[in-house]
């Protein structure tokens, strides 16, 4: 199994950790609109919450040239909800005027599992960050993303190891027209994903998705379904890369996806952490490396268990 790990760059910015308290003194800070901003407490035993690690930041920085904040671990993430954190980032707003790219729950397994990530509503901070082109949130437990209408978003990513149905079928029946990059880990049944393939459907139709060049629909245990729906499916031809990635993804699924419409057009085709055989990955070699696309076929971490007469395969990012 792999893991969530903290992000590197927000909107192209590389990210900064706000210093804590006791360091805060020692560091020198970056210029406010030169990084992405991660503030964090601690998921253990904190000694300041982070509403007051963020007043620090607000106190610290000329918030008005911020363009990219990533919340960072909060503390008892495990059992406690980022309400306190929505609430502080909206009573923000007038300081922010620049903020276009915000990430929710930046967290390392040895904060927080990505399942054990407590999440909440986010649609107030997308409905009060009009201004927003990116938006991601890590952790599915809890989480609620109703739908929601957003004219400058381009980038809205969503990292479970299982992500709620509802939330897969709200974000399809959501109004992005701006939208570019579409990245859902749906994840695995037994940690909350509980998604069929008719909750993604609509996004693959693309009716609501006018301007998206990359999507990512991985991580799944129901890869197989989406592959073979994907190779018909009409969103595909307006793609610049496709990531089905990170799933249960086999030969039944890779063949269809291979049997489908033509995927020449596209830069890149992910399939990594794959259960495809060696003969059917030359075979995608063949097809799509001579046209130029740049493929990832490789296996990585996806190892098979044989257990009680079953073959049992496994997603990349489950707990």
């Amino acid at each position: 199994m792999s893991y969530a790990s903290h992000l590197k760059e927000s909107y192209g910015l590389p990210v900064f950790d706000f210093p804590g308290p006791e360091e805060e003194v020692k560091t020198s800070l970056p210029e406010p609109d030169a990084v992405a901003w991660r503030i964090s407490s601690d998921t253990y035993d904190a000694d300041e919450a982070w509403p007051e690690t963020f007043a620090r930041f607000v106190a610290a920085v000329d918030t008005t040239r911020v363009r990219a904040i990533v919340v960072g671990a909060w503390e008892d993430a495990y059992e406690s909800g980022p309400e306190g954190i929505i609430e502080a980032l909206l009573a923000a707003r007038p300081r922010l005027p620049a903020l276009r790219a915000l990430f929710l729950g930046d967290m390392e397994s040895e904060e927080c599992e990505i399942s054990w990530i407590s999440q909440g509503d986010v649609g107030p901070l997308v409905d009060g960050f009009p201004e927003l082109e990116e938006f991601g949130v890590r952790g599915g437990t809890g989480l609620v993303i109703p739908p929601f209408t957003h004219r400058r978003l381009r980038s809205l990513t969503v990292e479970t190891g299982g992500m709620p149905a509802a939330a897969v079928r709200n974000v399809a029946a959501s109004a992005l027209p701006a939208l570019e990059h579409l990245d859902l880990w749906l994840g695995t049944a037994g940690y909350g994903g509980d998604c069929e393939l008719t909750d993604v459907e609509p996004i693959l139709g693309g009716d609501r998705l006018p301007n998206l060049r990359h999507l990512g629909l991985r991580n799944s245990d129901i890869q197989d379904e989406i592959a073979a729906a994907t190779a018909a499916a009409p969103v595909v031809a307006r793609l610049e890369t496709l990531d089905l990635s990170m799933g249960v993804l086999t030969d039944v699924g890779g063949t269809a996806l291979l049997g489908g419409q033509p995927l020449t057009h596209l830069k890149t085709l992910d399939l990594h952490h794959n259960y495809l055989t060696e003969p059917l990955k030359q075979r995608f070699r063949d097809v799509l490396e001579q046209a130029g696309v740049t493929l990832d076929l490789h296996r990585g971490h996806a190892e098979e268990d044989k257990w009680d007469g079953r073959t049992w395969r496994f997603v990349a990012v489950g707990e």
